[in-house]
């Protein structure tokens, strides 16, 4: 199974699936975009086994490109995982305190967000596509964190994974518009004058919103693999029909 590991320490295991053409729809972890759940599954109890959980360990939410998050207590434990109308709903980010809980979010160009804070045994996912940015998904999750759970945003580690390309982020002006309108994306936009196209990095905006939220530079980390260039990637745009990655984080 492919996956690129972002951290594996002794506190913290962290990653996001590849496309894999060796595995069952090529490693699709999506059970709202398959072919048939079972194979979804499949791939999600190898996916637990190599985290050494089981796949009731998972939780998962109903994705909407909303800006709401939801803290995750032992409750939660199994939802979305084996069936899509127990996943936790209207949801985008998932924080947690609890161990052996594997937090789960699922792209295909959207910009997943991992995080976690030692110092407050804090984790989480977050899944911001184009919406979830212009709606400051992140920036909004991280402020509830320092206010709310009273977490130093200095504390925190950030890995953004594999997305879309500036290169191959391409859209009109009403989407141009609404990342203008954020006051602090304009380095991240280019305008090609010959398809009248504007072209923009997600996953550099998605950096700039925890920076603003006071998570040093230092501490984010950026996987630039684009998911429809790659052959390990997963690309809505390029194929609606296409599987999803998971990101995961899960607190030993």
């Amino acid at each position: 199974m492919k996956t690129n590991m972002y951290v594996n320490n002794d506190k913290v295991i962290a990653g996001i699936t590849m496309k894999d053409p060796t595995e069952l729809e090529h490693n699709n972890m999506a059970l709202h975009a398959c072919e048939n759940p079972i194979h979804i599954l499949d791939n999600r109890k190898k996916l637990a086994a190599s985290l050494h959980a089981k796949l009731d360990d998972f939780v998962c939410a109903q994705q909407t490109h909303s800006a709401n998050f939801h803290r995750v207590t032992l409750a939660d434990k199994g939802r979305g995982a084996q069936q899509v109308d127990t996943a936790i709903a209207d949801t985008d980010a998932l924080y947690t305190y609890e161990s052996n809980l594997v937090l789960c979010s699922f792209t295909a160009d959207c910009v997943p967000v991992i995080f976690y804070n030692e110092a407050k045994g804090l984790i989480g996912v977050i899944h911001s596509g184009w919406q979830g940015t212009v709606k400051e998904i992140t920036l909004k999750l991280f402020e509830h964190l320092a206010q709310v759970e009273q977490s130093n945003p200095g504390d925190f580690h950030v890995q953004i994974g594999a997305a879309l390309s500036q290169d191959k982020f391409e859209v009109d002006e009403d989407v141009y518009l609404q990342f203008k309108n954020l006051g602090y994306a304009d380095e991240f936009m280019t305008y090609n004058d010959q398809t009248r196209k504007y072209h923009i990095d997600n996953q550099l905006t998605v950096q700039k919103q925890c920076e603003l939220a006071g998570i040093p530079a230092e501490r984010i980390a950026m996987d630039r693999t684009c998911t429809h260039t790659s052959l390990d990637g997963f690309s809505y745009r390029e194929d609606k029909k296409c599987g999803r990655h998971l990101s995961f984080i899960v607190k030993k």
